[in-house]
């Protein structure tokens, strides 16, 4: 498998039909990082992309990787030797928000060993999804985490996972007995992470996560103001080793 580190431009859709329909979309770009071989931009470009251990899973002191071999170590799952590919939000200008971030865990021989789907929310609380996606990339995981502030933790989420590849297609849709209330999605295609490519993307998305941070909220504004009832946000507890 090459070396890998490349910009995902696509587009995001998130939508929900009960018991509101609301629907919206935005364009973005992504960073696929090598976690044994994180970008090494010019000095004047890091401000705009930097990768730190303390907005991922595991202890800030350690690097990425490590917290991601540890985390699959904790749950039976050895990658010594291993290699894995991180789909993220860079760090912006000292600013940091990641609904989804995906680690693609590869062992020594190149088989996908696990795939796991770390969720943030708006709370600065986050859990990962240990999954283990079939040959068509799809996945099942019970929901865990308190993301919506009109959603509790019932039900599950039936995900679907492309390998890392020209182009990118991402799926999450929340399924309560045999209603799906709520799904998002990511298209996107992939480019070398060059320094113009890094420029360009910065420039077409000024600030991105503050911008997915701000959308988002701005989206819940927007159903609270349509009396969407608010669901009480239950205690977290962190899980081990994340």
């Amino acid at each position: 498998m090459e070396h890998v580190n490349s910009l995902y431009e696509g587009r995001v859709t998130h939508t929900r039909v009960q018991p509101l329909r609301n629907s919206f979309s935005y364009r973005c770009y992504l960073w696929l990082v090598d976690l044994d071989h994180l970008p090494r931009l010019p000095f004047w470009l890091r401000p705009l992309a930097r990768f730190h251990a303390r907005d991922h899973l595991g202890e800030p002191d350690r690097s990425i990787k490590d917290n991601v071999v540890s985390f699959l170590d904790r749950n039976g799952i050895d990658l010594a030797g291993g290699r894995v590919l991180m789909l993220a939000n860079a760090r912006v200008l000292g600013y940091v928000f990641n609904p989804l971030t995906v680690h693609w865990c590869y062992d020594r021989d190149g088989d996908l060993a696990a795939l796991l789907a770390e969720v943030h929310n708006t709370y600065g609380e986050r859990h990962v999804y240990l999954l283990s996606p079939d040959s068509a990339g799809r996945a099942e995981a019970d929901k865990e985490l308190y993301v919506s502030p009109f959603f509790d933790t019932e039900g599950h989420y039936e995900m679907l996972f492309s390998r890392p590849a020209e182009r990118l297609s991402l799926s999450m849709s929340l399924h309560r007995g045999e209603r799906t209330p709520f799904s998002a999605s990511l298209q996107g295609r992939r480019r070398p992470a060059s320094t113009r490519a890094v420029v360009v993307a910065s420039l077409r998305h000024p600030l991105m996560p503050l911008w997915v941070s701000t959308l988002i909220r701005f989206q819940g504004i927007r159903l609270w103001l349509r009396r969407l009832p608010v669901v009480a946000r239950p205690r977290h507890v962190p899980q081990e080793g994340v």
